[in-house]
């Protein structure tokens, strides 16, 4: 059965494009063409992801996903913004997005983000550790839930080094053995659950803190 995703944008001309362009990729699209209208779908339909954009007449984007959330609805939702930076990603994953994409952007990575929302939000297993977040290519921390995200600076090795250790997630990465030790300080330092361990012989693993393995050490090699 194809996934169903609600497209919620003011743009006649965005709006219709996404919809061809999810359709052609094997999604049923809905679509509205504001907040109020795409609250009316919901009530009668359950909907795979919603791509909401930010900026709409009426009532904007983050408003109406700030709602949808304290109204206990978690369907992933990927908010499409004309406005770059990290404080804006930071605002969108503060509001209940799960994902942030930057216009302009190709349909290809829509899709791309669309099909890794979907499957993180029915494979548990799937999922970024808790307080861990990545979206438009940034790592953001978030130790408990109710506190706004804030940007992790990383370095490119850093940065690199992390997205194989979670993608998925169990992932054992070679790495430098300095890269890997100034990743492990970075995270230890805000994050009291997550560690990165040393596989012998063969990388790096992030586990949690309550995970332990006689096979697995702590110090560079």
């Amino acid at each position: 059965m194809n996934k169903i995703v609600l497209i919620i944008d003011d743009d006649d001309m965005l709006r219709t494009t996404l919809a061809r362009g999810l359709r052609n990729a094997g999604f049923d699209a809905l679509c509205a063409a504001s907040a109020e209208s795409g609250q009316e779908i919901l009530n009668r339909v359950r909907v795979d992801a919603i791509v909401l954009d930010r900026m709409m007449t009426g009532t904007d984007g983050l408003t109406f996903l700030k709602q949808l959330r304290t109204a206990g609805d978690t369907t992933p939702t990927i908010m499409l913004t004309a406005m770059s930076g990290a404080e804006n990603a930071i605002d969108g994953l503060a509001g209940g997005a799960n994902d942030y994409l930057t216009k302009p952007f190709q349909i290809r990575e829509l899709i791309l983000r669309l099909n890794n929302i979907i499957r993180h939000s029915s494979d548990t297993n799937a999922k970024m550790p808790d307080g861990l977040i990545f979206t438009d290519d940034e790592f953001f921390i978030a130790p408990h839930s109710n506190q706004t995200p804030r940007l992790l600076a990383l370095s490119g090795e850093e940065k690199k080094l992390l997205r194989n250790l979670t993608a998925p997630v169990g992932n054992i990465a070679p790495a430098a053995p300095m890269v890997a030790k100034r990743l492990r300080n970075k995270l230890n330092g805000v994050l009291s659950n997550l560690d990165i361990i040393t596989v012998r012989g063969r990388g790096y693993k992030l586990i949690s803190t309550d995970t332990t393995n006689d096979t697995y050490n702590h110090g560079e090699e």
